[in-house]
């Protein structure tokens, strides 16, 4: 018996050592987590708010490829950070700066500018034509579109539009989600990855000029219906619906 009470002495006396010994492991400094808002790694950055859209280091993704050259080579710095932070009105792609309701602080803003721009590659881009402005700086005329529609599109989209070697750029669902500016870009940049040129490779050694893209975006702007979502005039269901008023 006094052997057990010896023992159970000496088990709790060893435990208040323990538990007071100055020694006992602290976390490591480099353990602990990093909050989100002060991430400013731009891979990181990246890949949580742009790879979805944008794919993988600026390509092969369903939006706008970031890493093209032609995009970086007619935006600077600001055009790219106000799309960061504001977004596109009109579009899918939405605010991400804090100030505007996003979740990005401006340093983690300047984290992505400063990445998408080490993108750019210098002299990527032939300049025997004349780099477009990002944003219009002519106003377009829908009438003067049309033709020039005819003269750059039809090839692939087909006399009207609807589709022909390439996919229909009059559909009502995309051009809702299409704004002016975001169908100008579309013009200018293409999307090579599909096979969609630029506004220099449309027709050899004819490269669209300032006048015949804001035309163009005009007419395509014309086409974009007044209630998006809505039944098409020409859908069987409507008519079947009007032909029993």
């Amino acid at each position: 018996m006094i052997r057990q009470l010896i023992l159970v002495a000496a088990i709790i006396a060893l435990l208040a050592c323990v538990a007071c010994s100055p020694s006992r492991v602290e976390p490591r400094v480099e353990s602990a987590v990093t909050p989100p808002n002060e991430i400013v790694d731009f891979k990181v950055l990246y890949a949580q708010n742009c790879a979805g859209c944008h794919g993988a280091d600026g390509k092969g993704g369903a939006a706008l490829s970031l890493a093209d050259p032609v995009f970086l080579a007619i935006t600077d710095d600001s055009v790219i950070r106000r799309i960061a932070s504001k977004g596109m009105p009109g579009t899918p792609m939405p605010a991400f700066a804090q100030s505007s309701g996003g979740m990005l602080t401006d340093k983690q803003i300047d984290a992505l500018v400063q990445g998408i721009r080490s993108w750019a590659k210098t002299d990527a881009l032939d300049r025997g034509a004349s780099l477009p402005s990002y944003e219009a700086q002519i106003t377009g005329s829908p009438q003067r579109g049309a033709d020039v529609y005819k003269t750059f599109c039809s090839f692939c989209h087909g006399a009207n539009g609807r589709g022909g070697k390439a996919g229909s750029i009059v559909d009502g669902s995309y051009l809702a989600l299409a704004s002016n500016q975001d169908l100008r870009l579309s013009v200018i940049i293409g999307r090579p990855a599909q096979g969609a040129p630029d506004w220099r490779g449309n027709v050899p050694g004819r490269p669209m000029s300032e006048q015949e893209i804001s035309d163009v975006v005009a007419w395509l702007v014309a086409q974009r219906p007044a209630i998006p979502g809505q039944p098409y005039p020409e859908s069987p269901v409507v008519q079947a619906k009007e032909g029993l008023r």
